[in-house]
């Protein structure tokens, strides 16, 4: 496989950008690797700049369930691009796109639409705060809410990969005020509710946590933290920035019938452009400004291209999709747990519709600690096999791997096939 040109690529990107990448997870550290620049991507394929093709399964980190630029989508972008490209003024847009958001998710009575899943998971947890005149916050730890200060604690994803739970430059007060539960355990949130009582303003938690991993919910835990914050007058604040819209048409909270106060949406409302949203009920959000006190604002919030590749790619969403969707992460997961098996490799494969983990770790996979139990070691040389054999997984053990509506039963078995080598070559390297 050549790597001249991104090879090259990085050696620039290093002297300009902190690591060379615009984001920790993409520099392929916890992979032994150097990253590969893209050049382009259709459907389920990527193309870097040296020409390797790749089935992709990061897709954007979830927000492509249709694929790389299906072409319905760039028409329509190319016909808003036209039109303008940004207003800073209020557009019929943000009214459609708002509109159908929350007839797919009715918690969502009032929404503000913003330009990332950070954005929206700080400005929530700012009106919860104001609402209840609370300060300190819930957590979970390994799920990841955005870079803002109060959620880099014990974080998942990219911190997660580096191996920092607690950002430096977050200050001692901010940390003080985020409280740890693990996930999955109700005993230990009622332990944090009752040590903190009048307290806690909000509990936020990714309903199908996906950034230590796909770690899908035990039965009980939502609904259980729907009663202790509704007991203990806290915000529940369901971060759905990669469920939403991911799980089911209705999100988590559609599929597990659990009617949080605040939602926290991400890419997939914009089509994978810069996008996000929060909302929920109607008193909370009117503390938002200008209609109350709660100040938050955006220059490129609504933005007309985000509002038209969101309306396009939520219209498009169907029941026989999702059917499908799960049938193909079904199929994968089987032939990934079947491969590791074939290699006498331990693996649990976690899977939720169309997104899973292959963790290599002989006990199951339920919370923080026990992703962490995972070897990244051997995770990192099954990266590289697939690599070569033209599979691109996420660069690191503790992210989900993401199905679209472009991905075949084909590229699934052609994945499953790179697998069954990859897996002989962990094998081989102990």
């Amino acid at each position: 496989m050549k790597v001249s040109r991104s090879r090259a690529l990085f050696s620039r990107a290093v002297e300009l950008l902190p690591g060379g990448v615009d984001s920790p997870v993409r520099a392929f550290t916890s992979v032994g690797a150097a990253p590969l620049f893209i050049k382009r991507a259709a459907g389920a394929r990527l193309e870097d700049a040296d020409g390797n093709v790749f089935i992709d399964y990061v897709m954007s980190w979830g927000p492509l369930i249709h694929g790389h630029a299906p072409p319905g989508l760039v028409k329509a972008l190319c016909a808003a691009a036209r039109r303008g490209t940004s207003y800073g003024a209020p557009c019929h847009l943000e009214v459609d796109l708002g509109e159908r958001v929350r007839r797919l998710m009715p918690s969502l009575e009032r929404l503000r639409f913003v330009s990332s899943g950070t954005e929206a998971a700080m400005s929530a947890i700012r009106v919860a705060r104001a609402a209840t005149r609370r300060d300190k916050i819930i957590k979970f730890e390994g799920c990841y809410h955005g870079h803002a200060d109060p959620f880099l604690v014990q974080a998942g994803s990219g911190a997660l990969t580096l191996g920092v739970p607690t950002s430096p430059g977050v200050t001692a007060a901010a940390a003080a005020d985020t409280l740890l539960a693990s996930y999955n355990d109700l005993e230990s949130v009622h332990r944090v509710f009752a040590a903190n009582r009048g307290r806690i303003a909000a509990l936020i938690v990714e309903p199908i946590a996906g950034n230590m991993g796909v770690v899908p919910p035990a039965d009980g835990f939502l609904p259980g933290l729907r009663e202790a914050c509704s007991t203990h007058g806290a915000v529940l604040i369901f971060d759905e920035v990669i469920s939403g819209f991911r799980a089911a048409s209705g999100g988590a909270q559609g599929l597990f019938k659990i009617h949080p106060d605040l939602t926290c949406l991400g890419k997939i409302i914009g089509g994978g452009l810069p996008v996000g949203a929060y909302g929920g009920r109607t008193d909370l959000m009117n503390l938002v400004s200008p209609v109350g006190p709660v100040y938050q604002a955006g220059t490129l919030s609504g933005n007309p291209l985000a509002m038209t590749a969101g309306l396009w790619g939520l219209e498009r969403l169907t029941p026989s999709m999702y059917r499908a969707l799960a049938a193909l992460g079904t199929r994968l997961a089987a032939g990934l747990a079947s491969a590791a098996r074939e290699a006498r490799v331990s693996l649990q494969v976690n899977a939720f519709g169309s997104v899973l983990t292959p963790f290599f770790t002989d006990r199951p996979v339920r919370d923080y600690r026990s992703a962490t139990r995972a070897d990244s070691t051997k995770y990192a040389t099954f990266f590289r096999g697939m690599i070569l054999r033209g599979v691109y997984p996420p660069p690191s053990q503790f992210e989900g791997w993401f199905l679209s509506a472009a991905h075949t039963a084909k590229d699934v078995d052609k994945t499953i096939s790179a697998a069954r080598a990859a897996m002989r070559e962990v094998a081989s390297a102990g």
